[in-house]
Parts: C-alpha cells; structure tokens; sequence
C-alpha cells in the first residue's frame, strides 16, 4: 500500500525542553492533540534533526526555563530556525499533581502545553554584544564583595589575637591604605610565634584588590564605548547614579523602550508593593521580591546619595520622615528615582533639577 509523504506544512509544533547539562527532555505537542517526549543529548542540531524526521515541514515553537545555560540554547536554536521563548519557572502555571509528581517528563509537557495555549510570557533576551558586558559589570561587583569579606576576615583575625588597630587609622582614608597594609605586614604580632595566616589573608587582599582594578578599568572603558556613551551620559546626569549604577542598569536592562511605564520599570525593580485584595478590603504590604536583585538594591543605595545632591528629592524626604522610619522613606524615594532615570532615558534628555523661582 503505498503512503503519503508525512508533512506537517502549515501547522504549529510546539516543544518544551526541560534543560540539563548532560541531556534534554523534550515534549513534543501539535495543533491537533498529538503528544510525544523523549531524551536527546543536549544539541539544538540533534534537536533539529528529530523534528525534521518526525514532523517535517511544521513551524516549530520552542520554549524553556532560564538556567545555567543562559541564553545559549536560545541563539542556537534561534539559528536553525526555530521560534524561541526562554521563560522565568515560577511563571509557569503548574497544578498540585505537578508539584508533587515532579518529572522531566512532566516539566517538559507542561512547557510544551503551556505554550500552545497561549499561557506564557518570556523573559527578555540580551542581544550577543551586551551579555559579556553584563558579566563583565556583574563580576566586578562579586569581586569587590569577596574583597570586603577578606578584609572582614582580617580585622576578626586581628581582634581574635588581641591585635588593638591604633587611632591613626581611624580617619576617613587612612584605613586599608598603603601605610596600614605595610603595618599590618611589618608590625602585628599573632599570640602564635607564626603569622602565616594573616600573611596568607593580606596576600589574597592583594590579589582581590588588583583584580578589580583591572574589573574598574574595564567598566570605565565599557562606559566610553560607542555602544554605551550616550545612554551613560545621561544616566549619570541624574542624582546618584555613578559608573558602576548607571553601567549596572545599562547591561542588566538593554532596551528601556521595553517598559510601556514606570511601573513596569519600577516591577523590573523590584520597587513596587506587594498587593492583597479580597472582596472590599485592599492591603499593600512590603516591595516584591520579583525584581532584578542586581540593580533593584543598588537604585536604593543611590537614593541615599540622591537625597544630598537633589533639593527635590531631599525635600520630599524630609516630608516622608515625618510620617514613617527612614528605611521605608527612602524606598519611596528610590521609586521617585526610578521614575526619574526612566523619563530621562524614555526621553533621551539629561535630568534638570527642580530650580526655585525667586519672586
């Protein structure tokens, strides 16, 4: 009996992958209900490959959960053709029974389901010449967070030994600098007749502190470039937001004209309230903890710079102090900010600060 070539023209095939280092669980869904899974090595060409044999000529939709694999599988399945959606996990819907009988195969079906009916809304992807900046700014800031902790470690060391740190270095600029690491080399004593450890703490001081030079260098150079220049100088423009705020909201963001608000700005933030509301009754509670954990801490941070330099936003402090604690003032302050840096970049025009009229 002789068969008709198997052609899938003209119809959706949507897949989800559920990613892992050594291979790929992958369910396949169609237009028409059919549903089909298995492992593969993780490889968009294998991929490829299985869904031209088996569902030649259809118009593939792929999605997965953002991972370690960033957004790699993304381009490479981009590449060969394939509609792509890379999503946040706890933005897929998923049922009790799929909470407790978790699978790969069940995970992989639920993407696939998911987003053939329409359920899914996908993160945004970094263009390939912004993700190595974003590292790029991203490790310089885990460098000089591993560079405070050994400093932490030794003034503990220094405290555990009884080791008195003298007056001279109690002022602004003396403490780490040259003349306090040569005492610390040349002039502390351990209760131990050795020092290896505190020489073995310096050393890697040493050894943190010219590695983010070299990580400061390359954020300032990234700040000059062609691709950033502009958008940097008009970040800066705004108060409180230096090199590493405004390079930080520059890779982490990439295309401002992605937020149609300042809200969704302000979410992306983490910035905004959580809401309860049930019947007549509303309650706003603390800011989510949805927001880019990056950049969110470092905009509240830069509020309190802001507040010295802006007689806007120091006014408008002053007015929240009356009515609650600092910390929760400043967080309205740093959502003012947030609304500040969108309009400037909404707008492409550097900040102008509120001018007093004399009259």
């Amino acid at each position: 009996m002789q068969r008709n070539k198997l052609s899938y023209n003209g119809q959706k095939i949507f897949i989800g992958i559920d990613v892992h280092k050594n291979l790929w669980g992958v369910a396949v869904v169609c237009e028409g209900g059919f549903e089909d899974y298995h492992t593969q090595e993780p490889s968009a060409e294998k991929l490829f490959e299985f869904l031209q044999k088996h569902y030649p000529d259809g118009e593939y939709h792929a999605v997965y959960e953002s991972g370690f694999s960033g957004f790699s599988t993304y381009y490479s399945l981009v590449e060969l053709g394939i509609d792509c959606m890379v999503i946040n996990a706890a933005d897929v819907p998923t049922t009790q029974y799929e909470h407790t009988m978790k699978t790969d195969q069940i995970d992989a079906r639920k993407l696939a389901r998911s987003l053939k009916s329409g359920l899914l809304r996908g993160i945004y992807i970094h263009s390939k010449e912004n993700i190595d900046a974003r590292s790029v700014v991203r490790i310089r800031r885990t460098i000089q967070k591993q560079l405070g902790g050994c400093k932490s470690r030794t003034k503990h060391l220094l405290h555990s030994n009884g080791v008195t740190i003298p007056e001279r270095f109690n002022k602004s600029g003396s403490y780490w600098s040259r003349v306090f690491i040569k005492w610390l080399q040349e002039d502390v004593q351990l209760l131990s007749p050795t020092r290896d450890s505190l020489d073995l703490l310096l050393e890697q001081v040493s050894v943190i502190r010219s590695t983010l030079l070299r990580a400061n260098r390359k954020v300032r150079e990234l700040s000059r470039s062609q691709l950033y220049r502009t958008r940097y100088e008009l970040l800066t423009s705004v108060p409180g937001i230096g090199l590493n705020t405004a390079m930080a909201l520059l890779t982490e963001v990439g295309d401002f004209g992605r937020f149609h608000n300042e809200r969704e700005f302000a979410s992306f933030l983490g910035l905004i309230p959580t809401c309860h509301s049930s019947g007549e009754k509303t309650s706003h509670g603390e800011k989510t903890f949805r927001g880019n954990k990056t950049i969110g801490p470092m905009i509240v941070e830069a509020a309190w710079v802001s507040i010295t330099r802006d007689r806007g936003l120091n006014c408008a402090y002053s007015n929240y102090r009356q009515k609650m604690k600092p910390q929760e003032a400043i967080i309205r302050i740093a959502r003012k900010l947030a609304n500040i840096i969108f309009a400037v970049m909404k707008t492409e025009t550097q900040y102008v600060p509120y001018q007093w009229i004399n009259t």
